[in-house]
């Protein structure tokens, strides 16, 4: 078999005699794929950057590159997933449990921490004192289990895995939460819940069509009353671009005199406002206004002016009514804005 650059790792499958499949991580970050009775690379693979190890992990071959990220393929060199590293990886080695069925592989990084992965499904991590820079699994004397590794400076590490641990896979790269994997405590069906059911299966088409008319009658009822309110004027904010006024009043007192307080806002960028008047409209059997015309000065814009008057109780009956302020220019026919003031009971006068 030729190979196009020098391979640096190699991995076999299969028998010598009936069917083999060899796997080459090249230096040119490249895998290629060998079958028997081929002499040239079935497939090529580009990673595009420097494969750092390789390892079997049950049925697919696991690559870790420079740039901090892990692949696995299938022998055939089809790509099944990917993941990525918090730091550059050092080195790789792969381990089996057999009396557990777990194949994997482990991670050295540069953050000096190994991970343990099964497959992309992570199984552990564990932080050392030191950059590990080599990595083994297999026996050591009498345990079959073992994990011994060596640090850059000289160090040597040796974890023994006991014979009674539980290795459960973290899947910390994607998946819904473990919390949204339980089981909700759903009650039971009541008989007023089969009826309702039966109910709407029965008349779906009646109860879709009413709901439909009543949204229908509520959206024209809205518009019908927006379009009023634009007409009248009956909205704190004017909408007549070339009058662009705000109005706010507030009434201060217990009765039978209060205070109305109307403060008139420009909000317009550069345009001032003149010719505007302020007029109330009441009922003059319960209430009385001291000034029912005001005439404004100019309206310069970003300046919030106020504007006072008293309203006196005239009538004994603790009633109340609305007062309606109107914000008017002279010549026209129509207020710039009209607020509605709903004014208290008034307190007797002893």
């Amino acid at each position: 078999m030729e190979c196009p650059h020098v391979p640096v790792f190699l991995n076999a499958s299969g028998l010598f005699d009936v069917e083999y499949r060899i796997i080459a991580a090249c230096r040119d970050g490249c895998l290629y794929t060998y079958k028997r009775g081929f002499k040239a690379p079935k497939v090529s693979i580009p990673l595009g950057s420097q494969i750092v190890g390789m390892e079997k992990s049950g049925k697919n071959v696991v690559v870790a590159c420079m740039d901090r990220c892990v692949y696995g393929f299938t022998t055939k060199g089809k790509k099944m997933w990917k993941l990525e590293m918090p730091a550059d990886i050092v080195t790789t080695c792969g381990f089996e449990i057999k009396s557990k069925g777990i194949q994997g592989y482990i991670l050295s990084l540069t953050n000096n921490e190994v991970h343990i992965y099964k497959e992309k499904n992570i199984i552990s991590k564990f932080k050392t004192q030191d950059l590990v820079v080599g990595i083994k699994f297999g026996k050591f004397g009498r345990e079959d289990s073992n994990l011994i590794m060596t640090t850059r400076n000289g160090g040597l590490i040796i974890k023994i895995l006991k014979r009674t641990a539980e290795l459960s896979i973290k899947d910390s790269h994607r998946g819904p939460p473990e919390a949204q994997l339980k089981k909700l405590d759903v009650p039971k069906k009541t008989k007023l819940y089969v009826d309702q059911t039966t109910r709407e299966r029965e008349n779906g088409t009646f109860m879709h069509q009413t709901f439909q008319k009543d949204l229908y009658k509520f959206r024209i009822k809205t518009a019908k009353e927006f379009l009023r309110s634009l007409q009248t004027s009956s909205t704190p904010i004017s909408t007549n671009p070339n009058e662009p006024l705000k109005i706010n009043a507030q009434v201060q007192g217990i009765g039978p005199t209060f205070k109305l307080i109307v403060k008139v806002h420009n909000i317009s960028a550069n345009q001032p406002c003149l010719n505007l008047f302020l007029t109330f409209i009441y009922d003059e059997k319960l209430y009385k206004i001291s000034k029912s015309f005001i005439e404004l000065p100019i309206l310069v814009p970003g300046i919030e002016y106020p504007f006072s008057t008293f309203i006196n109780t005239v009538s004994n009956q603790l009633i109340s009514d609305n007062i309606k302020i109107l914000l008017c220019k002279k010549n026209t026919d129509v207020p710039i804005i009209t607020a509605i003031i709903s004014m208290p009971i008034s307190e007797v006068e002893i």
